[in-house]
């Protein structure tokens, strides 16, 4: 078994170096946003419980955008090292195993938002994703997988070269489709970037079809 604690710290460094390489205004994978509004909602989700609310609450909805604004319109130099710097000593999150449970596939898709949206991107310019942190992205999909693929018109059976397969949604009366990929690639389908990741998609024509017609992720 490969240990897979810490790994959400290894993505946040990752992350910051790739923020502070591609500056405030780089495309992201994020409609509307761009480097510095991830990096805020990043901060924001961190720093700010009371208006973490508001991503989820449209009622609220209000007061997180201000909140986000604030960070996205400070000094970047110093936004970016919030991100590095992580949570505040009183979040739960400065716990190893906490920070990966809660962070690890944030860090990892809002890193491959800013690094996928690089204009002339292409998936021969994918970073190498190693052993270690496929496995653990594979532990999220086992865990999140139904929730992720909840919405979609179709069965989903997701199927990895080194993990085995795993059914995430049963047969609805379109039937059943297969995505074949890496791990870290299932989580960018399953997750609504389905034009940047490099997933096989198998099935009934007319249930790939319910398929790529649809509109799901988290």
């Amino acid at each position: 078994m490969v240990a897979m604690t810490g790994l959400a710290q290894l993505e946040r460094q990752a992350l910051s170096s790739t923020l502070t390489r591609v500056g405030p205004d780089a495309p992201t994978l994020c409609e509307g946003w761009r480097s510095r509004d991830l990096a805020a909602h990043i901060v924001l989700r961190e720093r700010r419980p009371d208006a973490v609310a508001g991503v989820f609450l449209p009622q609220l909805a209000g007061h997180s955008q201000r909140v986000q604004d604030g960070y996205a319109e400070g000094s970047w130099a110093g936004l970016v090292d919030m991100v590095r710097q992580g949570p505040p000593g009183w979040s739960p999150s400065r716990v190893p195993a906490v920070d990966d449970a809660v962070n690890l596939m944030e860090f990892f898709v809002h890193h491959e938002d800013v690094l996928r949206a690089a204009p002339g991107w292409s998936p021969d310019q994918a970073r190498d994703i190693g052993p270690d942190l496929q496995e653990a992205l594979w532990s999220r999909l086992r865990q999140m997988g139904q929730l992720m693929f909840r919405r979609s018109p179709v069965g989903i059976v997701l199927v990895t070269p080194e993990h085995g397969r795993r059914a995430v949604k049963g047969p609805t009366k379109l039937g059943t489709v297969v995505l074949r990929g890496e791990p870290a690639e299932l989580i960018l389908f399953g997750t609504g970037r389905r034009d940047v990741a490099q997933v096989e998609i198998d099935g009934e024509p007319d249930a790939v079809e319910a398929l790529r017609e649809s509109s799901f992720g988290l």
